[in-house]
């Protein structure tokens, strides 16, 4: 459901569409073009913490596409109430595929931690071509890493942990040795996660190196 048309610079579209179980997903829509970008939340994060890199985004001609998992704003589906174990995966196929049956000839995914880890597993469910690129802020998928499909991004911060003597750049690294090419792995200083690198001094080379990575021929 359309509200107003999206510009650039104007306020976003909010749209909605069904995922393959039966949820409901409310979403953001910043741009015009045929290149979709699709935006995956962290846990700690809802759809418009995006906003200023959907915009950015947006301004270098991509159609951008944040949304709310199941469970956040109004968005809903089994196992809202304990998102981390929900089939996210299908939140994402659904934004994957109303960005595709509203004209995208291309669609990427930015996600950032719980939404890096279910942009994954979406690229594992995904038919082939249907995901292009894949860019995982401090990710993982849950699924089989050799059966990840499209280009990948795997980005980091050297010290980040998840808990006490549990760093997430090993684990990082063995998936993305695992991980069938085109990929790339990088590894930014610091030790903020996922989203909350953007508010540091690094934000700055994380979006460039997002641009840099989807605008790539």
């Amino acid at each position: 459901m359309a509200v107003v048309l999206a510009g650039v610079a104007g306020p976003p579209e909010h749209v909605s569409f069904p995922t393959q179980d039966g949820g409901l997903i409310y979403a953001d829509v910043y741009g015009r073009g045929d290149r979709g970008v699709v935006l995956a939340h962290g846990g700690r994060f809802n759809k418009e913490s995006w906003r200023p890199q959907a915009r950015t985004l947006a301004e270098a001609g991509f159609r951008v596409l944040a949304f709310d998992f199941r469970g956040y704003g109004q968005s809903r589906g089994p196992g809202q109430s304990q998102p981390l174990g929900a089939p996210l995966q299908f939140d994402v196929l659904a934004a994957v595929r109303y960005l595709r049956k509203t004209g995208a000839r291309t669609v990427s995914i930015v996600g950032g931690s719980m939404g890096g880890g279910a942009a994954a597993d979406a690229s594992i469910e995904a038919e082939p071509g249907e995901i292009d690129r894949l860019v995982l802020l401090a990710a993982q998928a849950n699924g089989p890493p050799e059966k990840m499909k499209g280009r990948k991004l795997f980005i980091v911060s050297r010290d980040d942990v998840g808990g006490p003597d549990m760093p997430r750049l090993p684990g990082i690294r063995a998936q993305y040795e695992r991980a069938p090419g085109p990929k790339e792995l990088v590894i930014l200083e610091g030790s903020a996660h996922a989203q909350f690198i953007f508010q540091t001094d690094q934000g700055e080379r994380l979006m460039r190196e997002i641009l840099r990575f989807l605008s790539a021929p």
